[in-house]
């Protein structure tokens, strides 16, 4: 089985503050050991580095050394894709988000649906809800 992997799955593992920071960064052990294929998107790659380097949204922003260190480690693993946009990606795009009237914070939900689509991946392990407005994927939220 293959599946999708959010980024506010990587960022509570990063952030010891987080009530979550215990059981995600447990899944995501998991989830490194293999072998199931897991897709870590490159805007859910931008995500974490943005959110885990900014000191207004982490109280203990990781440095950009170690942000990039965390995600050079999980790419590093034979069983992790990180394939980007393909050919008539524009139009991918548009029938993820048509139906989902897709405006603002949702955009970027809508690009990673997309981009699953193209690449035949149909689950995303992710705590966000709003991935659940999006028609033709499942989410598995592994902290809930």
């Amino acid at each position: 089985m293959s599946a999708a992997l959010d980024a506010n799955l990587l960022l509570f593992a990063s952030d010891e503050a987080s009530p979550f920071h215990e059981r995600a960064r447990g899944f995501l052990d998991e989830l490194a050991r293999g072998p199931s294929i897991v897709y870590v998107f490159w805007p859910v790659v931008m995500a974490y580095l943005r959110i885990a380097t900014h000191a207004s949204i982490f109280r203990s922003p990781l440095p950009p050394d170690l942000a990039m260190a965390n995600v050079e480690s999980l790419l590093a693993r034979r069983h992790v894709q990180s394939p980007g946009e393909q050919d008539r990606f524009w139009s991918v795009f548009r029938d993820a988000a048509g139906p989902a009237s897709v405006r603002g914070n949702l955009v970027p939900d809508a690009h990673l649906v997309a981009l699953m689509r193209q690449n035949d991946v149909s689950t995303i392990y992710s705590h966000d809800r709003d991935l659940r407005r999006f028609d033709g994927i499942e989410v598995v939220d592994p902290l809930g």
